[in-house]
């Protein structure tokens, strides 16, 4: 008995993935649960294990293609079936003939295809037919396959990249005529590498930040030396009774959700012409990867402790590292922290997370001299930015949250006594 081989569910807001790496091939045999592809989306690598046991009879989706979940990728038949064809038909239910007044053409019922869904209606002259993804996409922004012109997926197929970027376009830029030019060549001693499909969505979000939203940064300074010594004193009991190290990031965390309480703006988003208030905070924590930037998020960061913080960074990091990080733990973030100082990072000025309005950005821990009570002391200082949509945060707001992460971080008592 055949079993075919489906894209999974690919989370929130994931509605398409590329086939980045068959791990068997056909006529293979595979057991029970091993690994047999590897999908990429928008935010992290999904492997897809074997349904059942036995021999790979086909394989639907190439690499490189572009599918959306539930479509087929290929079949597994029985254990030396691998010759077997992917779909037999069934036998007639009556072997007899037809009468010969009643000579009709024979009607097949209709097959799913086995690779990526159709798109429904045939593709204008001159293009390819869309991928499902885009196709949704297309239909649901009355986008035609001849506005968009030869899409950038196999066969010259039209991708939700392709869509996207034509979305993004200026109302009145025209839709080109002509295939885009033809990538320049290399000169000695450069390489040329494809871009993963985590790079590609992590520029065209960033981009999309710039876009849409009015984005500014403000600075503040943040005297490190009281979480220090705290840290200090209770590091070791901390970590014999939770079995976590006590870090910086949740004496953050638990100052970014004392402020965002107090500014509700910097936790909410923009929907049309609405704002969404949100009474919760789900703290998206930036992670570097292997491939990249990932944001897991700390869902109700609002009622965990500095352990539980501690304890769900960590292993947000190991996931990552490992490759295991689930779609679903990168979704509904309402707030991000990015730390550039443990690269080193002095300042910089984060880039918004979509559709969140607010991101901190915190940096290295640098010894200065700066004048406390009218002498000059060496402090262990750190610079912090606050990158905010203007559209619905104030100048004042976002200015205020900043000066209240300074006061908790300075002060971490304020954060005991939750003032």
């Amino acid at each position: 008995m055949a079993t075919d081989i489906l894209v999974p569910t690919l989370g929130e807001s994931v509605s398409s993935a590329t086939v980045a790496r068959w791990l068997k091939k056909a006529g293979e045999a595979v057991a029970v649960d091993e690994p047999l592809v590897e999908l990429e989306t928008d935010k992290v690598t999904v492997e897809v294990n074997a349904p059942a046991a036995g021999v790979i009879e086909s394989i639907s989706a190439d690499e490189g293609a572009e599918v959306a979940p539930g479509a087929v990728l290929g079949v597994i038949g029985g254990a030396g079936a691998g010759a077997a064809p992917a779909r037999p038909q069934p036998a007639p239910a009556a072997p007899a003939p037809a009468p010969a007044a009643a000579a009709q053409p024979k009607v097949e019922a209709p097959r799913v295809p086995a690779g990526p869904v159709a798109v429904p209606g045939a593709p204008v002259s001159g293009t390819h037919a869309p991928l499902p993804a885009a196709a949704k996409m297309m239909a649901e922004n009355n986008v035609t396959a001849e506005q968009i012109g030869t899409g950038t997926a196999k066969d010259g197929r039209i991708s939700k990249g392709d869509v996207l970027d034509f979305l993004a376009r200026p109302a009145a830029a025209p839709a080109p005529a002509a295939k885009p030019a033809a990538p320049r060549a290399e000169e000695a001693g450069e390489e040329r590498v494809k871009m993963t499909r985590l790079r590609i969505t992590i520029a065209r979000r960033l981009k999309e930040a710039q876009n849409t939203a009015a984005m500014l940064t403000t600075f503040n300074e943040v005297d490190m030396g009281a979480a220090m010594a705290l840290r200090t004193e209770y590091r070791d009991v901390f970590e014999k009774k939770h079995g976590v190290r006590l870090g910086f990031m949740s004496f953050f965390v638990k100052a970014c959700v004392a402020a965002l309480k107090e500014f509700p703006a910097v936790n909410a988003e923009i929907d049309g012409d609405s704002i969404i208030y949100k009474h919760f905070v789900h703290m998206g924590i930036a992670v570097g990867g292997p491939n990249g930037l990932v944001v897991p998020v700390l869902r109700n960061a609002d009622k965990m402790g500095f352990a539980e913080i501690e304890k769900t960074i960590g292993g947000f990091g190991k996931r990552v590292r490992d490759g295991q990080l689930k779609l679903e733990e990168m979704a509904g973030g309402s707030f991000t922290i990015t730390n550039g100082g443990i690269y080193g990072s002095l300042m910089s000025t984060p880039i918004l997370n979509p559709p969140q309005s607010g991101i901190l950005g915190m940096h290295k821990i640098q010894e200065r001299p700066m004048v406390v009570n009218g002498k000059v002391e060496v402090r262990p200082m750190m610079y912090l930015a606050l990158s905010y949509d203007h559209r619905i945060v104030d100048g004042k707001e976002a200015v205020s949250f900043l000066v209240r992460v300074k006061e908790s971080i300075e002060d971490p008592r304020r954060l005991m006594l939750d003032i």
